[in-house]
């Protein structure tokens, strides 16, 4: 599964050019960007298992900092402060990654 089988590659692209700049990078604006927000939370749900690179059921904070490639291959990796701003707004058990439950409340919220 890829996301642009759930996401439109324009969207995609629009959000992906909105935080081009270092440390321009807001996750509740690329969520909506992308169309992400507009989803349903199954489809939420397929974005995180993507996102979730090793398959632990979990997004930790090395695989939060290539967040954006795994939207667009030549995107930005996120900076040390965006990775850690994007890991508090959705660790709500603060244990230290992010889970599918979190990460749809954050998307959907």
């Amino acid at each position: 599964m890829s996301l642009a089988s759930i996401l439109s590659a324009d969207a995609i692209d629009s959000a992906i050019k909105d935080c081009q700049a270092p440390d321009s990078f807001c996750q509740k604006k690329f969520f909506q960007l992308c169309g992400l927000t507009t989803k349903s939370p199954e489809d939420v749900k397929k974005v995180f298992l993507i996102l979730d690179n090793d398959g632990s059921g979990f997004v930790e904070e090395k695989e939060l900092k290539f967040f954006l490639q795994r939207f667009s291959p030549g995107a930005r990796v996120l900076s040390d402060k965006e990775t850690k701003e994007f890991m508090c707004a959705a660790d709500d058990d603060s244990d230290g990654r992010i889970g599918a439950d979190e990460f749809q409340a954050m998307v959907l919220s």
